[in-house]
């Protein structure tokens, strides 16, 4: 086999086996429940409440809003991995190997990615006897769905990297949530984005966190819940349009980003990271 088919049978190995120890360690396994257990807490609230005068349950409106954001979020959890592993070394070592910065990122888009489908699964299954309004049953909504999925973390996933690039300590990457927060508060997630000021709507949808949570929505709605979103449409031409100019971009941008940040790696940079973290903790 040629020197990159076995990185990438590497790296697959690798995936796998972090996502074992994912569902197998104790901490692991609780992020695994905590963010669906939380969100299944707020459907509860929300089941009984409709939107405005259309009389459509609020909660069916933001179950396929949830996955998207969840599935957004992939892209923090790739950056920060990224980041905690150049900061203990990890990626040092993997860019001491041939090819082994390619098997590295094979083997975290398949765990980043396997345990984001292991935590939409934990909130889907219940999420769908706790809210009324969906249309699961319509034909081709699960293909639908997953092709949202698919196409949102090609677009998603190769920004956390970058992210994850940037940032050279965990510290630094935990800058990243403020500005996450507010692009998912005015997403549309917990309610249509359509309540919101004309600007505010144009700053939300610059970004995929949106366009996931709208793909996700026409999947799993039916027909007659397009009334509450932008121009009455699902808009499936811009949301593929939008998610794949991110993917693009960040499949463009994502491997010059990593190959300048793995030639700056050594000993030295690592070990000065170790320390000043070390200063930190005492």
């Amino acid at each position: 086999m040629s020197p990159v088919g076995n990185a990438l049978r590497a790296g697959r190995s690798r995936g796998l086996v972090e996502l074992r120890q994912s569902v197998t360690n104790g901490g692991d396994l609780f992020n695994h429940f905590f963010w669906p257990v939380l969100m299944l807490v707020t459907l509860w609230f929300l089941r009984d409440r409709e939107f405005g005068q259309s009389g459509f349950p609020l909660g069916a409106l933001v179950l396929p809003s949830i996955l998207g954001m969840n599935a957004a979020m992939a892209m923090v959890t790739m950056s920060q991995q990224l980041t905690a592993d150049r900061e203990d070394g990890t990626l040092l070592r993997a860019k001491a190997t041939p090819n082994g910065l390619l098997g590295y990122l094979t083997g975290k888009l398949i765990s980043v990615s396997g345990g984001l489908l292991i935590d939409l699964s934990i909130f889907l299954l219940p999420a769908l006897f706790l809210v009324r309004g969906l249309a699961v049953d319509r034909p081709g909504a699960w293909l639908t769905l997953l092709g949202v999925l698919l196409l949102g973390l090609i677009a998603t996933l190769p920004t956390g990297a970058v992210l994850g690039s940037v940032f050279t300590s965990a510290r630094g990457q935990g800058l990243l949530t403020l500005p996450i927060l507010a692009v998912i508060a005015i997403s549309g997630i917990f309610y249509p984005i359509s309540v919101l000021p004309g600007w505010l709507q144009g700053v939300a949808q610059a970004f995929p966190i949106y366009w996931m949570g709208l793909g996700m929505r026409s999947a799993l709605l039916p027909p007659e819940a397009v009334a509450v979103e932008l121009g009455d449409s699902w808009r499936h031409l811009e949301t593929v349009a939008v998610l794949g100019a991110w993917a693009v971009a960040g499949l463009l941008i994502a491997p010059v980003v990593l190959r300048r940040m793995a030639r700056r790696e050594s000993g030295s940079s690592v070990a000065e990271r170790r320390d000043r973290a070390l200063q930190r903790v005492g």
